[in-house]
């Protein structure tokens, strides 16, 4: 059976869970009052304080502090002996190693790899130890946090 605009009777009442889905673009849930009680979805706050407590999340942050901690302590060892032995030992610096080139040079220069070489490293462990835990937890928390701005009549805040 059909109602007078055309639409199968009961079909009111329909609830979609479709996000793709807008029901009053379509004249659909205009009036959906079926008197059912709606579940309350969590609070956006609540999603990321969850998210902030699982287990998951807390391997992708052990994972990166088990990287980041100990190659920042090595590059600003070897920063501040760089700078140390520069202002403390200028004999030593300026010791030639080929022509023109000295210990200074040589030791500046391996500042300039040492960042490049860190920074290549930092990359490599994120693409295979962290990107992909990180992602799969940004879209369980957006899933989660579209679902709290969903309205009860159907359209998104």
């Amino acid at each position: 059976m059909h109602s007078s605009d055309g639409r199968p009777r009961g079909a009111g009442s329909a609830r979609f869970d479709d996000p793709w889905y807008d029901a009053l673009a379509s004249g659909w849930g205009e009036s959906d009052d079926t008197g059912a009680p709606e579940a309350t979805p969590p609070a956006a706050g609540d999603v990321y304080l969850e998210v902030q407590r699982s287990a998951a999340f807390r391997e992708v942050r052990s994972r990166y502090r088990r990287f980041v901690v100990p190659a920042v302590a090595v590059f600003l060892s070897w920063y501040v002996a760089y700078v140390v032995a520069a202002t403390a030992a200028p004999g030593l610096m300026a010791r030639p190693v080929a022509g023109a080139v000295n210990v200074a040079m040589v030791a500046g220069l391996g500042q300039f790899l040492s960042t490049f070489l860190l920074t290549w490293a930092y990359a490599r462990h994120a693409r295979l130890r962290r990107d992909r835990a990180a992602l799969e937890l940004r879209w369980d928390t957006q899933e989660l946090t579209r679902v709290t701005q969903v309205r009860p009549g159907g359209g998104a805040s």
